[in-house]
């Protein structure tokens, strides 16, 4: 991950609505909880930045608890997944988790060929009843694009040279232990 540079909330809060606007007429349209999921990560210590992101973060992302829109199988347990995790879930288990889980399935497949649009992630799990049985605590963890982000790998859109723009809440520095995945633009990647 690079990191490109500081923004205010307010440019996320305006990028967010600019793609996902919470009053969009269709099925299952949570975009007024991803903004409320914003407004929590705005709490995380360490402000906003802008970033760019490659495969191996995207799929890295930790999902919270997902329930695939109220379908029959969760897509993500309560402990959480990363988006390649999941991805492989929904491969795996094939035709019938479409079966049992049509909402979702039916965003997962309309997201496929969606354009890339930013992710917004943070460094620490927000406040909020599906993050709480995280098993991890710090690193690139979803606040919106949990569909999309799955949908891009399953369609295999995500080869390795591409780099998606995102928005991080939080501190970058706990993604800069070694091994970890930040980057300040300065060095070569």
């Amino acid at each position: 991950m690079e990191i490109v540079t500081a923004v205010a909330y307010s440019e996320v809060h305006d990028a967010y609505l600019r793609d996902h606007p919470v009053e969009r007429a269709h099925e299952a349209n949570t975009n007024v909880y991803g903004e409320e999921n914003l407004e929590r990560a705005d709490k995380i210590a360490g402000g906003w930045w802008r970033v760019r992101l490659t495969r191996a973060d995207v799929l890295g992302v930790v999902l919270p608890w997902h329930l695939s829109e109220g379908g029959g199988l969760e897509l993500v347990p309560r402990t959480g997944l990363t988006v390649a995790r999941a991805a492989e879930r929904v491969r795996s288990v094939g035709a019938a988790w479409t079966a049992t889980n049509p909402v979702c399935a039916e965003k997962l497949h309309l997201l496929r060929r969606a354009p890339f649009t930013p992710l917004f992630l943070c460094t620490a799990p927000v406040d909020h009843p599906d993050y709480a049985d995280l098993a991890v605590r710090a690193g690139l963890i979803h606040i919106d694009g949990l569909h999309r982000m799955v949908a891009w790998e399953l369609a295999g859109r995500l080869p390795e040279g591409v780099e998606l723009d995102g928005y991080l809440a939080g501190d970058p520095r706990v993604l800069a232990r070694p091994g970890g995945t930040a980057r300040t633009g300065a060095e070569s990647a």
